[in-house]
């Protein structure tokens, strides 16, 4: 088996990864051991003595978790690729489904249903081990399983015919495939955006309009008076799978819904929820919705760009033990494969976006809800439900934390109106 330059670029990006991450986790769980006795000035009511050293405890068990199940991923990438288990693996499942569009596309899909097999016991222990340990997991067996069917049945339901569409652009349009594939995979993420809250949700949670009351009054009036038209306000069953809550919105135009879950109302009081909405109803009125789908569709035409390239560089096939004859197919698979080690550098550009859009978010539910106190009660309800980490190490949360950490969030909401950016 020959050893090639392209597969030493790999392990080493690989390599460079699990020791990012690993220097990341054991700073953080340093972080959080120093600060282990009480939290920081400022946090100390968020909350009780108890309650805080079960968060510490928590926050230490995802991370060491966290870190075994990485470099367990890392292995059998290393596996797939360094070691030369993919190409034998796709060849056989190619002699069997033929090389016509549509076994090529079943190829590609039998091959992720296969690669994912190795990751299913470390997502079993996360909910039947981890989070039931700290009391969060509300799911059973049969729950979990037919999660992971139904989600394998509609990711083949929408991938497999997507894989078809972008495999036949290019083989009509060998040289512009890729703009045609980036137009197809934009309509059907605007689609999905649409249609999701109505076809794909009600799969997993049973969503109901929220009961008339004086708390739905109250959100449709604060979705009123914010600008916000919504075609319903739901409630999704979170509880039936964890204590864990959230809210969000979904769909657009007059197909956007308010979600928020049962555990949410049961842990936040009324005014607490309104806050929360107006947090959530805050990314659509500073337009973070339209700005991420922006951001997607701009990666995603510079990734089919890439894959376009590297379809006529005959070093990457032979880099990885592929020949040119493998074709199309060959090159999405060793993208997807490859792309995620390159990316993963760009995370701290990415939070540090989306951690400036929900300042924006908390700046505009303080102003709509003309104070700060009950989104800042909320975040502290929240974080000691879900046994938040009150003390992240800042190199940890740079590069993880997609959201600002608590006493970050309260010190902007505090501030003056025109510092909460700065």
């Amino acid at each position: 088996m020959t050893w090639t330059p392209v597969l030493t670029a790999f392990s080493a990006l690989l390599a460079a990864q699990v020791a990012a991450d690993t220097w990341l986790d054991v700073l953080n769980r340093c972080h959080v051991r120093t600060h282990a006795d009480k939290p920081p000035e400022g946090l100390r009511d968020v909350m009780d003595a108890e309650t805080y050293q079960r968060s510490v405890q928590y926050t230490l068990a995802k991370n060491s978790f966290g870190q075994w199940e990485s470099g367990y991923d890392a292995l059998w990438q290393f596996a797939w690729l360094g070691l030369g288990l993919l190409p034998p693996l796709y060849h056989w499942l190619a002699g069997i489904l033929g090389n016509s569009l549509w076994g090529q596309a079943a190829t590609l899909c039998v091959l992720g249903i296969i690669m994912a097999v190795p990751g299913l016991p470390w997502s079993w222990a996360a909910q039947f081990r981890l989070e039931a340990r700290f009391g969060f997991n509300k799911s059973t067996p049969k729950i979990w399983v037919t999660d992971l069917f139904k989600g394998m049945a509609v990711g083949l339901v929408l991938g497999y015919p997507l894989l078809c569409l972008v495999l036949w652009f290019f083989r009509r349009q060998p040289v512009w495939w890729w703009l045609w594939a980036w137009a197809a995979l934009l309509a059907f993420q605007l689609v999905m955006v649409a249609l999701a809250p109505r076809l794909i949700m009600p799969l997993f949670n049973k969503l109901t309009p929220m009961p008339e009351g004086e708390l739905r009054a109250t959100l449709l009036a604060l979705a009123e008076r914010t600008g916000f038209r919504c075609a319903a306000i739901d409630v999704m069953d979170g509880s039936k799978r964890s204590t864990h809550s959230n809210a969000f919105f979904t769909g657009f135009g007059r197909f956007r819904r308010i979600v928020l879950f049962d555990t949410l109302i049961a842990q936040l009081a009324p005014r607490e929820v309104e806050a929360v909405l107006a947090h959530e109803i805050g990314h659509y009125r500073r337009g973070h919705v339209p700005k991420m789908l922006a951001l997607s569709a701009f990666s995603s035409l510079a990734g089919l760009w890439l894959v376009a390239w590297l379809a006529g560089q005959k070093w990457f096939y032979e880099g990885f033990r592929f020949s040119p004859d493998d074709g199309m197919p060959a090159v999405l698979l060793l993208f997807a494969l490859v792309a995620p080690l390159v990316t993963f550098w760009a995370h701290p550009l990415g939070n540090w976006w989306s951690r400036r859009h929900e300042y924006e978010a908390d700046a505009f539910a303080r102003t709509a809800m003309g104070e700060a106190a009950p989104l800042v009660s909320a975040l502290r309800k929240l974080h000691e439900k879900n046994l938040g980490n009150l003390t992240p190490h800042p190199a940890y949360s740079f590069f993880h934390y997609s959201h600002p950490t608590l006493i970050e969030r309260e010190a902007a909401l505090r501030a003056p109106a025109a510092s909460i950016l700065a």
